[in-house]
């Protein structure tokens, strides 16, 4: 029997709706079994602190484990190649840091693209860095410290975490912006960069607050600004960099990302209960001992924030001819 075109279009249009229930309805489901967040850094860094933070917020809203994957290496690119080979169903997930920014400048040859690989989900937090001195070097302000570094142009070092490290770049940023010729000594990490500091091996830093704020409170660093555009609540007497060279900024952000194409009502769903748990006052709280301000907004709002990032430490980078080690 032949159909009538209308009749025969709208039937098809019915059977051709079946396959996507079962994808609607996994999405409204989301998530029925435990959720991987990889971490692209040792267990221990900022990057896993807030991982576990929020990962355990997670569990306890869905029921289902958020469960930590750390891959260091490569500067974190290990970690978000694993998730960008990785099913686009949501149940991979990235914890973006810093790194992922500044890398895709940073590397002339990687296997995949961040911002095209990529699904941003949700900004967690933005940490600001200090610019501190050793206590023994004769500068207490911004002013004093520019006029000094001016001064002894190419012999003062600072302590940088790691080639292409926010503190790393934090630093290249004020040389190019303060017109001043600071010398980068890279560690392996913060804590052996924050040892030497603090012994005089060299005299600036920029590390990030988590980094810092022990050492500033018991008097062994001596914080001039912070980094950020906004001042630091766990610091509010202390001026930004800002303050004094103007439109200076630069912070290590954190936030969530998924491999691109997955279903946008699952990105929509983690956003939602992420920035629940970024209003929750002891997520709030625990943000705050870190010196941090949550990063709270729409997916979009999030992936504009990567965007601009990317540009800015492309343009540093450039201008200081960094390179990957």
């Amino acid at each position: 029997m032949k159909l009538p075109r209308r009749q025969f279009l709208r039937l098809a249009a019915v059977a051709g709706a079946f396959p996507a229930l079962p994808r609607a309805a996994s999405a409204l489901d989301y998530p029925t079994r435990p959720v991987r967040i990889i971490v692209g850094f040792a267990p221990g860094s900022t990057t896993d602190i807030l991982g576990r933070l929020i990962g355990q917020w997670l569990s306890t809203q869905f029921g289902q484990p958020f469960v930590i994957d750390n891959r260091p290496g490569a500067g974190g690119n290990v970690g978000t190649e694993a998730v960008v080979n990785s099913a686009a169903d949501g149940y991979t997930l990235l914890m973006v840091a810093p790194a992922n920014t500044i890398n895709m400048s940073l590397y002339d040859k990687l296997s995949f693209d961040f911002m095209h690989d990529m699904a941003p989900v949700s900004g967690i937090v933005r940490v600001p860095n200090v610019l501190e001195v050793n206590p023994s070097l004769p500068v207490n302000t911004v002013p004093e410290f520019i006029a000094y570094a001016k001064s002894h142009s190419g012999t003062l070092s600072f302590a940088s975490a790691g080639v292409g490290t926010t503190s790393h770049m934090a630093g290249e940023l004020f040389d190019v912006m303060a017109g001043v010729d600071l010398v980068p000594v890279h560690y392996r990490g913060d804590g052996p960069a924050m040892v030497d500091l603090i012994g005089g091996q060299v005299q600036v830093g920029f590390a990030t607050m988590v980094a810092s704020i022990a050492y500033i409170r018991a008097g062994k660093l001596r914080p001039l600004a912070v980094t950020t555009a906004a001042r630091s609540p766990i610091l509010p007497d202390l001026p930004t960099v800002g303050d004094f060279v103007s439109g200076y900024e630069a912070s290590s952000a954190f936030g969530v990302a998924a491999p691109r194409d997955t279903p946008v009502a699952i990105v929509a769903i983690l956003n939602k209960a992420i920035n629940a748990g970024l209003a929750d006052p002891a997520i709030a709280a625990r943000l705050a001992d870190l010196g941090g301000v949550a990063l709270t907004g729409s997916a979009v709002d999030y992936g504009k924030f990567l965007a601009d990032d990317v540009e800015k430490w492309r343009k540093v980078i450039r201008a200081a001819n960094i390179k990957a080690e």
